[in-house]
């Protein structure tokens, strides 16, 4: 079984970096992933974050698609409760027109963001994501039909190729939601490692899937992998990693990495709150070690498709991980 691997940079402001050196290194990656042959690459939505530089995807995916020529660029995801829809199948039809058949517009759920951002953004935008998806996916389709109150509106331009619609999650909910519409579905096992919400949203897509969609059902594995020449350079490199999981008094929960990060979350909500500390759940060890778990996590999970996320500061270490693990899958498929 030839598994499809995947990148997702977050674009992370390390100590000592810049945004500028950031996104740079973001240019770098996905210039190395498409080298490698990787499948796609995909940037992600953050606001108002000193340690991110990534609040653009569309922007981001634009210039990658200069930098490069044949990988898929994609975004994983744009926070759609944010924004109209009529926008967001507006910018992904014209990158879609410049670069047929290799954009690919994942769609968050998460606010990509503290409460402070989100108010920001949601101002006048009460719509939930369920009637932001169903407007995209109209508007990507062409003009609105006879019986829709914006009859004949298009997103133009229309491409010959639109943009792949994806849907990222961490729990059934959203695993629902991509069943009903058809859609490929992506767990992001690096933002909640509970393997049972895991195993659970799997099993709920593919026994919900809308097959009268006319497509078939697509999961994918999001996880956060390092993989180094030696096993205790790869645990020295995943060594201050968490997840923190926070739950404010009203019931709303999240996942951040620090501590620090689920105080100010709190204090921006203005509520009460608790949290879980876990160690985070990364992929780590050398290159056949990181491999013998991905091929267990694709047995466990039924998936055969993958998107890595590395977080190493040392932009030098990041590519070395994604070097290794281009060759452990490569000597597998020779041997």
């Amino acid at each position: 079984m030839a598994l499809k691997l995947g990148i997702l940079d977050q674009s992370i402001i390390f100590p000592g970096q810049t945004a500028a050196e950031a996104l740079h290194n973001t240019v770098k990656l996905a210039k190395l992933a498409e080298s490698l042959g990787y499948e796609r690459f995909w940037v992600s939505e953050h606001h108002d974050s000193e340690r991110l530089a990534g609040s653009s995807p569309e922007v981001l995916i634009a210039y990658l698609l200069a930098q490069t020529e044949s990988i898929r660029i994609g975004s994983g995801g744009v926070m759609l409760q944010h924004y109209q829809p009529y926008k967001v199948a507006e910018n992904f039809n014209v990158l879609a027109t410049l670069a047929p058949g290799r954009v690919e517009l994942g769609i968050g759920r998460a606010p990509g963001g503290l409460p402070r951002s989100t108010r920001a953004l949601q101002t006048a935008n009460s719509d939930k994501l369920e009637q932001k998806l169903t407007a995209l996916q109209l508007f990507l389709r062409g003009p609105l039909s006879e019986d829709h109150s914006l009859a004949g509106l298009l997103a133009s331009p229309l491409p010959s190729h639109p943009a792949d619609i994806f849907l990222l999650g961490t729990s059934v909910a959203s695993a629902e939601l991509a069943a009903e519409r058809g859609l490929p579905y992506v767990f992001a096992l690096f933002i909640n490692n509970d393997p049972a919400a895991a195993r659970q949203a799997f099993e709920t897509y593919r026994t919900k899937f809308n097959r009268s969609s006319g497509t078939l059902p697509k999961a994918i594995l999001a996880l956060s992998v390092i993989a180094a020449d030696t096993e205790e350079e790869a645990s020295a490199i995943a060594s201050d990693l968490l997840s923190v999981r926070v739950t404010l008094a009203g019931g709303k929960t999240v996942n951040v990495s620090t501590l620090e990060q689920a105080e100010e979350f709190a204090r921006q909500a203005g509520e009460s709150y608790t949290t879980e500390v876990r160690e985070a759940d990364v992929t780590k060890g050398t290159k056949e070690t990181a491999r013998d778990r991905i091929l267990e996590l694709s047995e466990q999970y039924g998936v055969e498709e993958f998107v890595f996320t590395t977080v190493v500061g040392d932009y030098e270490k990041r590519a070395r991980s994604l070097i290794l693990l281009k060759e452990a899958f490569e000597e597998l498929a020779v041997t």
